[in-house]
């Protein structure tokens, strides 16, 4: 039996196909074809059937392909469907709960990603490589700080800092303050999901448990 998530997900395929593809194509420089429109999220391929409106990715040129789960299928076809046709980046920066048309939050977020932060903790070596591999290391307060670029187009900071004798660890993300043009605000969540799951991916694959 499907999901609640899956259902959503698979409603969205026919949403998807009453969109202009050809504008979408335009306006993110997307490769395509008669078939698929392609766009690299987390650096992995997907593609999006141009008939079907099934999100797919793969990691040997499609030879073989996954269907997209939920956060990452959510994520793509809000921002190649309901993004502004004027979307630019401010270049700054804050916490989802600080963006503008947002009820203004002091939260970072930072129990939302708990979990994940806990997961991190011991591990500051291993998530800073793998930020490198996504983005680049910034400036930034934290035991990790970079800037992670999911879409080319859309980059993302990631902050970290380890748990010490007073304070558990802590897992912040900050977005371009125009990030609302891109997408709706709870896609945010969706999208930082996979974030966090491509890294831990990563993270296994690249350090394995010895």
């Amino acid at each position: 039996m499907a999901s609640n998530y899956e259902i959503t997900r698979d409603r969205m395929r026919i949403e998807f196909l009453k969109y202009d593809q050809e504008h979408m194509i335009r306006k993110f420089s997307l490769k395509s074809d008669r078939s698929y429109l392609y766009i690299s999220f987390m650096q992995r391929a997907y593609r999006i059937s141009r008939r079907t409106g099934v999100v797919e990715w793969s990691e040997n040129g499609f030879s073989t392909s996954v269907e997209a789960d939920h956060d990452e299928s959510m994520t793509i076809y809000d921002i190649l469907c309901c993004s502004k046709d004027n979307c630019r980046l401010s270049g700054h920066y804050c916490p989802a709960g600080m963006l503008k048309g947002t009820v203004q939050s002091s939260g970072s977020g930072g129990s939302l990603f708990q979990k994940a932060a806990d997961r991190f903790n011991g591990k500051q070596k291993e998530l800073k490589a793998v930020c490198g591999i996504f983005g680049e290391t910034i400036g930034l307060k934290g035991d990790v700080a970079a800037k992670l670029y999911p879409f080319t187009f859309l980059p993302v900071i990631l902050q970290y800092w380890e748990a010490d004798d007073e304070f558990p660890a802590n897992l912040k993300f900050m977005f371009d303050e125009n990030i609302l043009d891109y997408m709706h605000y709870e896609t945010i969540f969706f999208m930082t999901g996979h974030i966090i799951k491509r890294i831990e991916e990563t993270m296994r694959t690249h350090f394995p448990a010895r």
